[in-house]
């Protein structure tokens, strides 16, 4: 009896101890599930961010909005070069050619005199009564603007041009103050039908060169057409503002035949020979590369435009032109040859 009541005193401090154990452990237990769920409500308190909404159906992408409306791009451009080419129509019915040429193409005289005093619109309004096609150009200093000399150009003769001038100047003409020059007009016509063919006969070799490489005719002709376009649309454009072509207006055409093939064979090449990608894929990848090229172009030749146009008319033509070409060029190049090319891929199931 002794021995157990000596073991139920030892069996009671082993109970209790146990017991202290386990109440200190669902305590920890108690505490630890208090923070979880006082953390969990301070974060529902906090402003949770706003799901990222969800593309809808209705925004398609860029491509899928460029196969449905390129066709309509296409008839765009195709009415835009149908419009320059009833207005060039029109253009020759009402003056027999189709552009306005100035005296070195159509025969007649052009005198420069060196008089920075000379108010040329008066010039122009007193002589125009004598000469009714009479061109007035001023030559001005770079820098300043100032005024250094004058052109005027009419297909009158040099002798009755010289004396109306004098006239009017009050002072004899000569080789010191002015310069005369005088262009027959069978000598201008034989300029005019040189430098004729020779647009054509490039344009024919270029055609010939894009046959050879692509060797199949929807997009050769698509090529040939947007070059085309290029220069009907710019010489229309031109007529419109009654700007009158010189022997370097007509070079700048020649020119402009180069800057528009080679964006169009750089198109074709990506979507008809390689074939690594998707079709708009490819097309896109090309418009990167062929508009980085024009603006480069463009730019170029503006900042030419605006540094040569107070000093020399005959730069400025060319610049111009080529200016007009380029800009008609991007819509030539990335909407009707693109079309025509993305119509062709899609009936030869090119992918």
């Amino acid at each position: 009896m002794e021995e157990n009541q000596e073991q139920n005193p030892q069996k009671q401090e082993e109970t209790k101890e146990k017991y202290r154990e386990e109440q200190e452990k669902t305590e920890i237990i108690e505490d630890k599930t208090e923070e979880l769920i006082s953390k969990e409500k301070t974060e529902e308190k906090k402003p949770q961010p706003k799901p990222e909404p969800k593309t809808p159906q209705e925004k398609k992408s860029f491509s899928e909005i460029y196969n449905k409306h390129y066709k309509k791009l296409f008839i765009i451009t195709i009415l835009l070069l149908v419009v320059s080419l009833g207005y060039i129509f029109y253009f020759y019915n009402q003056h027999g050619d189709i552009m306005y040429k100035d005296v070195t193409l159509s025969g007649g005289t052009s005198i420069t005199v060196h008089d920075q005093t000379t108010d040329i619109n008066n010039l122009k309004q007193t002589l125009i009564q004598n000469f009714s096609d009479l061109n007035v150009r001023k030559i001005s200093e770079l820098t300043t603007g100032k005024q250094l000399a004058f052109v005027i150009e009419t297909s009158a003769d040099a002798d009755e041009t010289k004396t109306a001038l004098e006239q009017y100047l009050g002072y004899s003409l000569n080789e010191e103050n002015s310069s005369i020059e005088f262009t027959g007009s069978s000598l201008g016509a034989n300029f005019y039908a040189q430098l004729r063919l020779a647009i054509i006969l490039a344009f024919a070799l270029m055609a010939i060169v894009v046959f050879i490489i692509f060797r199949t005719f929807i997009p050769s002709f698509a090529v040939i057409l947007s070059a085309f376009a290029d220069i009907t649309m710019t010489l229309a454009f031109v007529n419109l503002l009654g700007m009158r072509l010189s022997t370097a207006g007509i070079v700048a055409f020649l020119m402009l035949i180069g800057y528009s093939v080679d964006t169009d064979i750089l198109l074709t090449t990506r979507m008809i020979k390689h074939k690594e990608g998707a079709l708009n894929s490819r097309m896109f990848g090309a418009f990167k590369t062929g508009i980085t090229m024009t603006l480069t172009s463009l730019a170029a030749v503006f900042v030419a435009y605006l540094i040569v146009s107070r000093f020399s008319p005959i730069l400025t033509q060319i610049f111009f032109i080529l200016c007009i070409g380029l800009l008609f060029d991007l819509l030539n190049t990335w909407i009707t040859n693109a079309s025509i090319l993305k119509l062709y891929c899609e009936k030869k199931n090119i992918e």
